[in-house]
């Protein structure tokens, strides 16, 4: 354990204290420093006068309240107004700051006549203080520089990870894009204006879901849901009702989140790699398991000609997931189904 994760809670106080809190902390510090005095007590009133004993346990109450304001003063001021990172420095400002009030607290006790102090231990008491509450502003300091640097650290990585996943995203818009070109023009050919329109509306509104995806991280379940359904419609239009999606995800659970057009690549992944006509008519189930994952399926209708493709959907689904959640999607071929599991948070 390093001294900032040991000094990590008491920073925290010191950083959130109220005058209550500070007087507190004051208040035990100085007994502590005092404790000698406080012990010595019954000893040194067995050499007094009954009649001084009175005025010996003021003075003691005094000494104690009076190191208490002192360490209220130097701490307030170490954790507030000093800015300073150099040990050297604060503690010399500190120890400036004591000597008048070790001067003032000499000539209080010369006044008052009182002999229980001794020039040693006042001047060890009054130099504890000092160098106690410099340390303390010192550590704070540098808890807070530290937590100042990870937090700015931190902000870089979330940065440089939206913009690899900004990356990511960008390298599946050109491909669908002309994916979906290639299906205006299948219906254009077949003179379907009824079905082209309903087309080019729907192609519309999964324009819009992966033109905003780079502004999003993780969405909702329902919402990436919501995307497959208009996309079906277009996949089921275009394939002339081979190509079918089947699913079926309790309403309870779709608040779970998912990396943004997580089942888009997984659908390009169907088509690009199976046949899929009238004798082999496709089904792409998408369920939720016992374990909370999304397992999208499909039956293996491989095509004549293997696809050319270099892997790069599954990958950069992979990737995603890895930069997003922390963790692996799994894949079953076992060839005759196809199944993807992936993780939901």
């Amino acid at each position: 354990m390093d001294i900032f994760t040991f000094y990590d809670k008491r920073m925290k106080l010191f950083e959130k204290d109220t005058s209550a809190k500070l007087s507190l902390i004051s208040l035990i510090c100085g007994i502590v420093v005092a404790y000698p005095n406080l012990v010595c007590l019954p000893w040194d009133l067995t050499f007094l006068d009954e009649s001084k004993h009175l005025s010996h346990l003021l003075f003691s109450g005094f000494r104690v309240l009076y190191f208490m304001m002192l360490f209220w003063v130097l701490l307030y001021d170490n954790l507030r107004r000093m800015k300073t990172t150099r040990f050297k420095q604060r503690f010399t400002r500190t120890f400036l700051i004591a000597i008048p009030v070790y001067a003032v607290y000499i000539l209080i006790s010369y006044l008052l006549r009182d002999k229980s102090d001794h020039m040693s231990t006042i001047t060890s008491q009054f130099l504890i203080i000092a160098i106690v509450s410099a340390f303390a502003g010192h550590i704070s300091m540098l808890y807070v520089k530290q937590r100042k640097n990870e937090q700015e650290i931190e902000q870089l990585k979330i940065e440089n990870l939206q913009s690899r996943c900004n990356a990511l995203i960008n390298q599946i818009n050109p491909h669908f894009f002309f994916n979906s070109l290639n299906g205006i023009s299948s219906l254009i050919r077949k003179k379907n204006s009824e079905n082209t329109l309903a087309y080019v509306n729907t192609l519309s509104d999964v324009f819009r879901y992966i033109l905003q995806s780079d502004k999003k991280g993780l969405v909702t379940l329902e919402e990436e849901l919501d995307f497959v359904e208009s996309f079906s419609y277009m996949m089921e239009v275009r394939y002339a009702n081979k190509l079918i999606f089947d699913v079926e995800v309790d309403k309870a659970k779709q608040h779970l989140k998912i990396p943004v057009l997580s089942l888009l690549p997984l659908i390009d992944n169907v088509i690009m790699h199976n046949r899929i006509d009238s004798e082999h008519i496709m089904t792409v189930t998408i369920r939720l398991n016992e374990k909370d994952e999304l397992v999208i399926a499909n039956p293996v209708y491989p095509k004549l000609a293997e696809a050319t493709t270099n892997g790069s959907g599954i990958k950069n689904l992979e990737n995603r997931f890895a930069l997003m959640t922390s963790e692996d999607i799994r894949i079953e071929n076992d060839g005759i189904m196809f199944r993807v599991y992936l993780p939901l948070k």
